[in-house]
């Protein structure tokens, strides 16, 4: 590319081209990946990492995130029987699994509110891209270099933004999953907090109900050692009231 007077590229791709650009690759992969077989689709919804690539409804189902409502149920359609573990009874239990993966996806698109966020999701992979690269050549302008960067490249730029939303999609399972323990952890401490205090609760109920109980029994033990002790004084001062004896004088 031959750079004009300033070091200005005389031309250069719009960030806006290259994101149809991205789109129009991605409809030809979702095309050509559309045709995989039963096996091919189960190995690609179940393949390593499989947990966090699969965050990302539109890359489960393959279809593009501005598909319309009846595109989207099509593809579900097709997608589910491709994968039914009846379809594929050589193999049931991946198959079971690769079904639920895409059941799932197709329903969180169902919800307005999830699918707005996974296509936010999307969008901020892109913006952050476009940023990535706008900075790339704002460096590349100061150091008065050709203003040529790798994702000028369609190709590399659709790999940057599906690395990047990737990324976003992995960030914020890892939070929820960090928020949902935190949850369990504090439900699980307000239970034993409240566990602790019913326990408590029932002791004082059992001692204050053995305290009504035996009132009675201590009440009477108590007059019945006041009386033994009021006999016991009574005895004592009687022997005190004795008058002397008297001795007989001894005749001479």
């Amino acid at each position: 590319m031959m750079a004009a007077a300033g070091g200005e590229p005389s031309s250069h791709v719009p960030s806006d081209d290259l994101f149809q650009t991205f789109i129009s690759e991605v409809k030809q992969i979702e095309k050509r990946d559309s045709v995989l077989t039963s096996k091919q689709q189960i190995d690609r919804l179940l393949r390593p990492g499989a947990s966090y690539f699969n965050l990302n409804p539109f890359e489960v189902l393959q279809i593009d995130p501005e598909a319309t409502d009846d595109e989207l149920k099509k593809r579900f359609r097709a997608l589910s029987i491709l994968v039914h573990p009846d379809k594929n009874q050589d193999d049931p239990d991946r198959a079971q699994k690769a079904f639920e993966a895409v059941d799932k996806a197709y329903k969180l698109l169902l919800e307005p509110e999830q699918k707005k966020r996974a296509l936010d999701v999307i969008h901020a992979g892109k913006e952050y891209v476009e940023h990535m690269v706008k900075e790339k050549k704002k460096q590349l302008k100061k150091d008065g270099k050709l203003l040529d960067v790798e994702e000028d490249d369609p190709e590399v730029f659709r790999q940057a933004v599906y690395k990047q939303t990737m990324k976003l999609f992995a960030e914020l399972e890892i939070k929820r999953k960090e928020r949902e323990a935190k949850d369990m952890h504090e439900r699980k401490r307000a239970r034993e907090e409240e566990i602790e205090a019913a326990e408590k609760a029932k002791r004082e109920r059992e001692w204050q109900k053995n305290f009504e109980e035996t009132r009675d029994g201590r009440v009477d033990s108590w007059r019945t050692f006041q009386a033994k002790g009021k006999k016991t004084k009574e005895k004592k001062n009687r022997s005190f009231l004795k008058p002397p004896k008297v001795k007989m004088e001894q005749r001479e």
